[in-house]
């Protein structure tokens, strides 16, 4: 399933391309190139701000921006936090394959008081992408990725001298972040899901009933009669899950926030006219390799046995991996502590309503980081 900001980056990404590339006509060619030039100047003015406005000042801080060796090739890693004797936490972006790194400078600064922050771009997306090429597409699979997850977090506890890392997951991420926390639990304080995938099997059929009644209690007609024309699930094309994702989208507020992320990636310090078709690219690319996959994993995969602590800190309106099936992940869940928490908004809780989410992670992850 193409993600709904693969969408609209698509149109975004065409869009810079084309007043970057001078056409074809003498008489034309001058004014594309002038406005060209000024696209660029004045991306670079806002990536030259970003870099002052998010920089890490503290005399203890961290600020890396690197390739690393994992599972065979290089990955592209972030390191961000204002005090390195902060618990270190990595964090396990969606999509699949929407990373967060090319707008996550700003996206995570709040969290960067309480952890040194760890964005991973996956094998298969963004800048990991760009640099191992689309023949890499081939090694992208849920097993293939578990595996560098759980190598990327041996690697940070030993070059950031850390006995453990705190995990968390988004969206795919979460699944992503269940079975390596189940694979290797030595290596994390705890796991915890936001936009958390409790079963892939009834997802849509939950979503689409809880969408069809929040359209009932708001009278909205248009979203009433979009979804009963495609009705429920299963669907045999992609308009039904067009339609459940345009609707999970718009009761969630999430439109606004997904165009705020595009633009923080056009002005991301460091960042590139490539480095943002590589991360299109790869949503697409990782889409078709691991959808297929998760689409299939029944809630048995997911739920059952862990020898670490379990939190999930879920939007209480999320219509596109519903709160329903999120808790109902955490109650079949057997682990050493486990709580299910939500806050107000949706699938994009973590980012959309970050203080809030904080307010819930810290007070849970930092005490178990300190005692061991």
């Amino acid at each position: 399933m193409k993600s709904a900001t693969a969408r609209l980056m698509s149109l975004i990404v065409l869009t810079w391309v084309a007043t970057s590339t001078p056409v074809r006509s003498a008489e034309a060619q001058a004014p594309a190139g002038a406005d060209s030039q000024k696209l660029e100047s004045m991306l670079e003015f806002v990536r030259a701000r970003n870099a002052r406005d998010y920089a890490i000042t503290s005399p203890n801080g961290i600020d890396e921006a690197k390739y690393v060796e994992v599972g065979g090739i290089q990955q592209w890693i972030t390191i961000r936090g204002e005090d390195r004797n902060n618990p270190v936490l990595l964090f396990l972006h969606g999509g699949p394959g929407d990373a967060t790194n090319p707008w996550g400078y700003a996206g995570f600064r709040l969290w960067l008081k309480h952890f040194t922050v760890v964005q991973w771009d996956q094998r298969g997306s963004a800048r990991t992408l760009g640099k191992n090429g689309s023949a890499s597409a081939q090694t992208v699979t849920v097993n293939r990725l578990v595996q560098d997850g759980v190598e990327l977090a041996a690697l940070l506890t030993k070059s950031l001298g850390k006995n453990k890392v705190v995990l968390v997951g988004h969206s795919w991420g979460s699944v992503l972040g269940v079975l390596m926390a189940k694979a290797r639990p030595e290596l994390f304080y705890a796991f915890v899901g936001t936009g958390q995938v409790g079963d892939q099997t009834k997802n849509y059929a939950v979503a689409y009933d809880a969408l069809v009644k929040k359209a009932e209690a708001l009278r909205d007609e248009p979203a009433m009669r979009e979804l009963r024309a495609v009705g429920p699930p299963p669907y045999t094309n992609g308009q039904g899950f067009g339609v459940q994702r345009k609707w999970s989208n718009f009761f969630e507020g999430a439109d606004l926030f997904i165009a705020s992320m595009v633009g923080r990636a056009l002005g991301a310090p460091g960042f590139t006219q490539r480095d943002m078709l590589d991360w299109f690219e790869g949503q697409g690319l990782s889409a078709e390799r691991l959808v297929p996959e998760t689409r299939v994993m029944p809630a048995t995969a997911l739920a059952g046995e862990f020898a670490v602590p379990i939190f999930v800190i879920q939007g209480a309106e999320d219509f596109t991996t519903p709160t329903s099936l999120a808790k109902t992940f955490v109650d079949s869940s057997r682990a050493p502590s486990k709580e299910f928490v939500t806050i107000e908004g949706g699938h994009f809780a973590v980012f959309m309503k970050t203080a809030a989410f904080l307010d819930q992670l810290v007070p849970r992850v930092v005490p178990l980081a300190r005692e061991r």
